[in-house]
């Protein structure tokens, strides 16, 4: 199979599809594989790491674009990438389409077979491509958090873990998944005076045993949340509902509770966000202040630490990606239901229920698309 991958164009986005280590993988495979030129720049992989690799260097994303059978990036295509799809065109990558009505038009009108990161799942039931970037965006959620805090930043001016004689900073995290855990584990280990509320018995309870007392606990309702946030100096939102829009869970009239100067992240704004007033920013502006809470919202979070979070991706893509180009995107995705679950788009139809339930349109079982 021809795979190509392309230097992101996203604002402030330095990740990239594949290593060096990893072309070199497909090409042992037997594939063929190209690059645009100054595609692992971010990373710090030149052009000529990736030709000793064994891949092609093309001069423009439009060459690779044409060329390849399988595009594999990192982030949702832009407007001027899904016009270079065509029918029949393998693209996998992040897609998060439940949010993106646009993006969503456009794929399906390109007849591409879309496969995305996020909803590739596995045997426990987890989220396996999704998983090390929700690691890096819940501990990284905590560093900007603190950042955010500090006065010039808009923030209250609040040490996170305080100093002796003075209460370190309060910090509320929604959801205890993966997001939640790492961002936990952030707080704790500066010191923070920190709560996490999930919905789940048996995630409170894992939570309990690992924190052992260092963090506390408490079912999410919607007035045990609202009253969590009044003392808040810091508000992670990590809730994730897989493929579907983040539900609104910090509505803009609870803002007026909060102590001024508190900041709010909403890790979950690739799929929407949990926070009413919450809207995609960017690394060049990542936040805005609404009703004197600070929100930080940025939708590409772990693409400021480029090297760490493209190693850490491509170690989990990798051995889907050569499934699909040793075996062709139809007999992987029959042989791993896994796989199967990441089909998002096939042949001009939606084939992802939870987006075609939150964009109102038709879906069609993805085991169509392999029969």
């Amino acid at each position: 199979m021809i795979i190509g991958t392309v230097r992101e164009i996203k604002n402030h986005e330095y990740r990239v599809g594949l290593t060096p280590e990893s072309v070199q993988e497909l090409t042992a495979h037997g594939h063929q594989v190209i690059v645009e030129t100054n595609a692992g720049a971010g990373i710090g992989a030149s052009d000529n790491a990736y030709a000793l690799a064994g891949a092609d260097i093309a001069a423009t994303a439009a060459d690779v674009f044409a060329r390849a059978e399988m595009v594999v990036k990192v982030k949702e295509p832009q407007a001027v990438e899904r016009a270079m799809l065509r029918k029949g065109q393998i693209l996998f990558t992040y897609l998060h389409l439940a949010p993106d009505p646009e993006q969503t038009r456009d794929l399906i009108t390109s007849g591409a077979t879309c496969i995305a990161y996020e909803t590739v799942t596995d045997n426990q039931g987890g989220l396996p491509l999704l998983k090390p970037m929700s690691q890096v965006a819940g501990r990284m959620s905590i560093q900007a958090g603190a950042t955010a805090l500090e006065k010039a930043n808009g923030g209250r001016g609040v040490l996170l873990g305080g100093v002796p004689g003075v209460l370190p900073a309060n910090v509320v995290i929604i959801g205890g998944g993966v997001v939640g855990f790492n961002a936990a584990m952030m707080a704790v280990g500066m010191g923070a005076d920190v709560t996490i509320l999930d919905r789940s018995p048996d995630v409170l309870e894992r939570l309990d045993s690992h924190f052992k007392g260092a963090a506390r606990t408490l079912f999410s309702s919607h007035a045990n949340l609202a009253k969590a946030i009044i003392d808040a100096d810091l508000v992670i939102g990590a809730v994730l509902v897989p493929g579907a829009a983040a539900p609104r869970l910090v509505t803009k009239d609870m803002l007026a509770t909060m102590k001024p100067g508190a900041v709010l992240v909403d890790v979950a704004i690739d799929q929407g966000g949990c926070f009413e007033t919450s809207h995609a920013t960017t690394h060049a502006e990542p936040t805005y202040i609404v009703d004197n809470i600070v929100h930080y919202c940025v939708a590409n979070m772990p693409g400021a630490v480029a090297r760490t979070s493209t190693y850490a991706l491509n170690n989990a893509v990798l051995p889907h990606a050569i499934a699909i180009a040793n075996h062709g995107w139809k007999a992987a995705l029959a042989r791993d239901h896994n796989l199967l679950a990441g089909l998002n788009v096939w042949n001009g139809a939606i084939t992802c229920a939870p987006v075609a339930h939150a964009l109102g349109l038709g879906y069609v079982d993805p085991a169509s698309a392999i029969s």
